[in-house]
């Protein structure tokens, strides 16, 4: 078969070094931000034009304005106090929940065997003695509460950088475009970069810590492991959900109220909801999109290494083949912080027309530097030929095999990316026609805008299933799952671009605010009009790897659940399929409601406030934020109990009652039906803000927000979470599941 070139002592040493270099890169970026002050003392640097001086001079005005800096602090401070409040809120149930199903992770995994502690034939070789079943449900729970509380720590350690720098890129855009270019993708590069690292960090240690306990025993190591990915999608759909809501709700009742009735502008002070709003962008799409790409890159590591574990490297314990699923994401570490430094140091942004192009690049860049990255690490970290297994039998695969398999992820996540820009950047045809649809009202624009949502699938669905083909043709269910890691692999460059959206979003609403010249507001129009692109080709990358993750989690289930095949043709099956294809549109229906019932109620708050206010509308009367906050706040942790529960319970339940078979109709079917899900963004405005045409807009745009931020988003997890569930389960389900079919 050929040994490995890397030694084990060098996989040790490489995977968490590149963690840790990462991390470091992450806090420098961060020390770079904060040297720009959100306070108006004078320091010896005063003078200085090298972006980082203390008191900042607003030179194209030729004024040093104190009052504009303590204004953008006073309003950071709000947005952020808004954020910490609702995210403390929010996982304090979570965290409820995550005890409570902790509990029944280790009651159902540890009946498997009747709570022995006695040692047991192996799963996938009976001559074999391997660790017991209470083992597994221990350190299933264990991995599933480390899995929880990263993707919350994640989720928050985002928000917190987010809004710790909003205020400082429209402080930085009285400088010039460029200056706040650089500020708000720094910003969103620590994110990007802690999260990663710190995903890859833990999951190795985890993995070190286990292997004390179990040593030679990797089937039933990997198996436990796979908690991770549980914990870090559950928490990621509490996140995607709850902040969506928040976020949607916030943002309907601001627009419909403020510019279609009151004829405002977007994050004008006098809007009572403008707060709630800009606290909605960190806590829906950096918090919760945040938790949902950890929970990603974690399902897509486990799917690999649980099927890894049951080939040619587990049986004969290639520790550093074992972990090339972990050598990937290290290398792609250090390909990201490479591919920073071409947007903060090496090319500086001048002109607003040089935004989105820099952006693409980053993705450019990064993808074909990864591409080097991977051939290295499958020269260094695979053996020439190997095993993998594939349903009950051993396949043969070479190393280079395996790269393509890598590397088709990849470019497959490159083109869902650009394909995703195409359809939702208005410098192209489809969002210019949608725009062009509002002349005559907001009923066109909307069929339009829907149109555009479901035709915008059609090709990054080819792109997923060519991807599937070749990755499965070259190493069976192994080769889905590491194409997923491949679509992943450069996830802290897709964060920090995804990251940036909503910092300029914030930072425009912060100039608005704060009442700067019309100047400052178009830099920061410029970069959050960047930036919503950018958030649509993160939520391309999320769906794209979503698929390939969940497909990679089924075939390790029905493995785990010893099923030889999935027949269609057979009626417990084939209900199951039904039910999956039905459960995304369930659960839409779902999300899609609680944003409308929240909106309803922020609406009417709106409304109540500029009609009894005494001078709320000229200016001279000052808006209650905080009621408007409150009521994002508790319709979003009310509202996404119900579409939680869905999602948690159904394997549970069609385990249990129907057993594995049915379940894996239900995962296929929800698989299908859920990848599809479409975009629907803003359309450019024709005619002034406040005419007929801008109004449609709006409400078109209103529309579209709940798909695109909340239900949209969302889907993706509902498919991984219920693969993930599913596999952690498994060996309950095949042991004690289909009490119907039994009686």
């Amino acid at each position: 078969m050929g040994a490995v070139i890397l030694p084990d002592l060098g996989t040790e040493i490489l995977i968490p070094a590149c963690a840790l270099i990462g991390i470091g890169f992450a806090l420098f970026q961060w020390v770079l931000v904060s040297r720009v002050r959100l306070s108006a003392t004078n320091s010896p640097n005063n003078g200085a034009k090298n972006g980082y001086n203390d008191y900042l001079i607003e030179e194209e005005e030729g004024i040093n304005d104190h009052n504009v800096v303590l204004k953008c602090a006073e309003i950071q401070n709000a947005i952020s106090e808004g954020a910490t409040s609702f995210l403390f809120t929010e996982y304090k149930y979570v965290g409820i929940f995550m005890v409570a199903f902790a509990i029944l992770i280790f009651i159902f995994l540890g009946s498997v065997e009747g709570f022995s502690t006695s040692h047991q034939p192996c799963t996938y070789d009976q001559t074999k003695m391997c660790k017991p079943a209470l083992a597994t449900a221990f350190f299933s729970t264990v991995s599933f509460l480390l899995g929880g509380i990263t993707s919350v720590i994640s989720g928050f350690l985002g928000m917190k950088i987010a809004t710790y720098a909003n205020a400082r890129t429209t402080l930085e855009a009285r400088k010039g475009v460029g200056k706040a270019f650089i500020a708000a993708f720094r910003s969103g590069a620590v994110m990007g970069f802690l999260l990663a690292s710190n995903g890859l960090l833990v999951l190795y240690i985890a993995i070190n810590v286990f292997k004390m306990y179990y040593g030679d025993d990797w089937g039933g190591l990997f198996e436990a492991i796979t908690g991770y990915g549980l914990g870090g999608s559950s928490m990621a759909l509490f996140g995607r959900v709850g902040g969506g809501i928040y976020t949607k709700a916030a943002d309907v009742g601001a627009d419909l109220v403020g510019k279609v009735e009151r004829n405002i502008p977007e994050d004008d002070p006098r809007n009572p909801a403008v707060i709630a709003d800009n606290v909605g962008d960190n806590v829906g799409d950096i918090a919760g999109m945040g938790s949902d790409l950890f929970g990603s890159y974690a399902e897509s590591s486990c799917a690999a290494l649980v099927v890894a574990s049951i080939s040619s490297f587990g049986v004969n314990h290639e520790f550093t083949a074992m972990l090339y699923p972990l050598v990937v994401s290290s290398v792609g570490i250090i390909v990201c912080l490479l591919t920073t430094l071409f947007a903060t140091d090496f090319f500086e942004i001048k002109a607003v027309m040089e935004i989105e192009p820099a952006l693409k690049k980053q993705l450019v860049i990064s993808t074909v530097l990864m591409t080097f990255g991977i051939a290295i690490a499958s020269w260094i970290a695979l053996p020439s030929s190997f095993t993998i297994f594939n349903f009950g039998e051993q396949k043969v695969v070479k190393n280079w095999q395996l790269f393509l398999c890598v590397a088709v992820g990849l470019w497959a996540g490159l083109i869902i990316g650009f394909v995703t820009e195409y359809y939702t950047s208005n410098a192209y045809s489809p969002v210019q026609d949608v725009a062009d649809s509002c002349r005559t009202g907001a009923a066109t624009n909307v069929i339009f805008g829907l149109a555009l949502g479901y035709k915008s699938v059609i090709i990054p669905i080819f792109a997923i299933a060519v991807s599937i083909f070749v990755s499965f043709s070259f190493a069976a269910m192994y080769g889905i799952a590491v194409a997923a890691l491949g679509m992943l692999s450069t996830i802290a460059t897709g964060l920090a671009i995804d990251a940036y959206g909503p910092i300029s979003d914030n930072a425009g609403g912060i100039a608005e605010m704060a009442g700067m010249s019309h100047r400052i507001r178009e830099r920061t129009d410029a970069l959050d009009a960047a930036g919503n692109t950018t958030a649509a080709i993160g939520k391309g990358f999320a769906i794209g790897s979503a698929a390939l993750v969940s497909l990679a989690l089924f075939g390790a289930f029905v493995s785990r659940a010893n099923i030889t095949t999935v027949d269609v043709l057979t009626p417990k099956v084939f209900i199951g399929l039904l039910v999956g294809a039905m459960l995304p549109y369930w659960f839409s229906a779902m999300t899609m409601k609680s944003v409308g019932s929240a909106a309803l109620k922020m609406v009417e708050e709106v409304r109540r406030q500029f009609n009894t206010i005494p001078g709320l509308l000229e200016g001279t009367g000052k808006p209650d934020y905080s009621t408007c906050v409150k009521i994002s706040t508790d319709a979003s942790i009310k509202e996404m109990i119900p579409p939680g529960a869905l999602v948690m319970l159904t394997p549970l339940i069609v385990g249990i009652f129907f057993g594995v078979e049915t379940l894996s109709g239900v995962l296929a079917g929800s698989l299908v039906s859920g990848v599809q899900a479409g975009t629907s963004d803003h359309a450019r405005s024709l005619g002034p803000k406040g005419s007929d045409p801008h109004k449609a807009a709006v409400i078109g745009d209103t529309v579209g927000d709940p798909l695109k931020d909340t239900s949209g988003p969302s889907l993706n997890i509902l498919i991984k979470l219920m693969a993930v569930e599913s596999l952690v389960f498994a060996p309950f389900f095949a042991t004690h599941g289909g009490i119907l079919f039994k009686l």
